[in-house]
């Protein structure tokens, strides 16, 4: 095995670009012993899946330069010192600022980005040719503090119930830490504010069918159960995507899954060494994401029918003048 201060190159024969990575046996994760080495080898194991999720995508990097045990940081901002065939997208913020950010189109891109210490892969619900008209609709179960897994499988399931009365489908996958995400695609016809709005409907019908369960409460203090957080679906908000290795001590990572699979799954079963051997045998169960392009009609009229107005921003948006507050937040 090479010592840290040696360097290994590792080939994406498909473009056919050497990758260098800087010292391979850089320990990431202390627990289980994985190394850089492992990171890259297991990207380039789940290209297909990865890239499914996040290729063609603007993507912000979340380094671990250190390991998991160490400090890390958000970078929007691809690195000026880049290989020439790394592709870049201008992202403009609501804040009014601009990045250009690392758009992955191929295996050596995230061998790339794993040699940068990028544990995970978070792009923009955006394909690289259209900034504005988002493709994707995110569902994102966030289970407050104390709430157990089984509880997050039983929304999930209402979801999934909700989805198909639209006659639409989504696609399941953990988190890699305590909730599940739902991801539906869509046509590109709606801009970041239409799209967040059905998924505001959305999560509050969840939270109609189950108000013991679920919430859509964007406040902490209001919030119980699993939150179905609709502001993941703002313009400049990221989520974790498939495949993304998460900064836990068993580097449990993003497992997409059959809907057939939701009930009996627990969050780690799938790490980044199983995740390696589930993928050789079984493939991606996200592989049919792309085969159909849903529209956004039938939850908008949900929303107009709730007639429940808009829900809080994240702080950092503008404040918008039909957003419904709580009592105590009034006060």
């Amino acid at each position: 095995m090479a010592s840290s201060r040696q360097k290994a190159r590792r080939q994406c024969s498909e473009a056919q670009t050497e990758t260098l990575i800087t010292n391979p046996d850089k320990v990431l994760f202390p627990k289980p012993g994985y190394t850089k080495r492992d990171l890259v080898e297991y990207y380039l194991a789940v290209a297909e899946g990865a890239l499914r999720g996040a290729g063609g995508r603007p993507n912000m990097m979340v380094r671990y330069p250190g390991g998991i045990e160490g400090e890390f940081f958000y970078q929007k901002r691809a690195p000026r010192s880049r290989p020439s065939w790394i592709e870049v997208a201008t992202i403009r913020f609501p804040s009014g600022r601009s990045a250009d950010e690392v758009v992955p189109r191929a295996p050596r891109d995230l061998a790339w980005l794993a040699n940068l210490g990028c544990l995970e892969l978070h792009p923009h619900p955006v394909r690289a040719e259209d900034l504005e008209l988002p493709d994707e609709l995110r569902v994102d179960l966030d289970p407050v503090p104390g709430v157990k897994w089984h509880q997050v499988v039983q929304v999930a399931g209402i979801v999934q119930a909700v989805l198909r009365e639209l006659k639409m489908k989504g696609f399941p996958k953990t988190s890699g830490k305590r909730g599940m995400h739902v991801y539906i695609r869509i046509e590109q016809r709606w801009g970041f504010d239409e799209v967040r709005r059905a998924a505001l409907a959305l999560a509050r019908e969840v939270e109609r069918r189950a108000p013991r369960l679920a919430t859509s409460k964007w406040w902490k203090e209001e919030r119980h159960g699993v939150f179905v957080d609709y502001n993941q679906n703002a313009k400049d908000r990221t989520i974790a995507s498939a495949y993304s290795v998460r900064p836990t001590p068993d580097a449990t990572v993003s497992a997409p899954l059959d809907w057939k699979e939701v009930e009996s799954c627990e969050p780690g079963d799938f790490t980044l060494a199983t995740m390696k051997k589930r993928f050789a045998r079984i493939g991606d169960r996200h592989r049919e994401i792309d085969k159909e392009m849903y529209s956004l009609d039938a939850l908008l009229d949900l929303s107009k029918q709730q007639g429940e107005g808009d829900a809080p921003w994240p702080p950092y948006y503008r404040k918008r003048t039909s957003e419904k507050f709580s009592s105590a937040r009034k006060a």
